[in-house]
């Protein structure tokens, strides 16, 4: 039976790693081993909590574990420059986006405005475009209606529109 179960994880793996993965590297600025270890971490969350089996609601639950690390991820960051501002400190540079965008390709500028996004508009971007999860697993995931999802999108398209204006021909 432990064969079994440790055969499925590891199709599991297989199958999802790498687009979880690829997703880390875009939420965690290109951080390759913080993106490697947040992968590792979904994985072993998934194979600790032992609470379903392997279907195709797999990718959700995944991404619903990947959401919570990185939103708690998040939140330490804000913890740990709240706590460095009240000592006097610079608070931490949890990004490293330039002022100027590069006129050179608009995927390089399309990259840069994501970047620039608050982390939640990233996400959801991330989740629906790069992700390809439809708007009911978004809002599975995310926890919130189907609506917030689309409303949440549609503000962050407008911002990434306004942004590119100046690549329109």
């Amino acid at each position: 039976m432990e064969e079994v179960k440790d055969m499925e994880y590891a199709a599991l793996y297989q199958r999802y790693a790498r687009r979880l993965y690829g997703f880390f590297l875009r939420q965690l600025n290109h951080d390759t081993q913080a993106a490697a270890d947040a992968t590792h971490e979904v994985f072993l969350r998934a194979l600790e909590a032992d609470a379903h089996e392997i279907s195709s609601a797999a990718l959700p639950y995944l991404f619903t574990i990947a959401y919570n690390l990185l939103r708690n991820r998040y939140r330490r960051q804000a913890y740990e420059s709240n706590y460095l501002a009240t000592l006097d400190r610079q608070p931490l540079e949890t990004t490293d986006v330039e002022l100027r965008l590069d006129r050179q390709t608009l995927l390089t500028a399309l990259r840069q405005v994501l970047d620039e996004l608050p982390p939640p508009l990233r996400l959801l971007f991330s989740l629906r475009y790069e992700e390809e999860l439809t708007v009911p697993q978004v809002a599975q995931i995310l926890a919130i209606p189907e609506g917030t999802v689309k409303s949440r999108l549609h503000k962050t398209m407008t911002v990434i529109r306004k942004k590119l204006k100046e690549y329109e021909r």
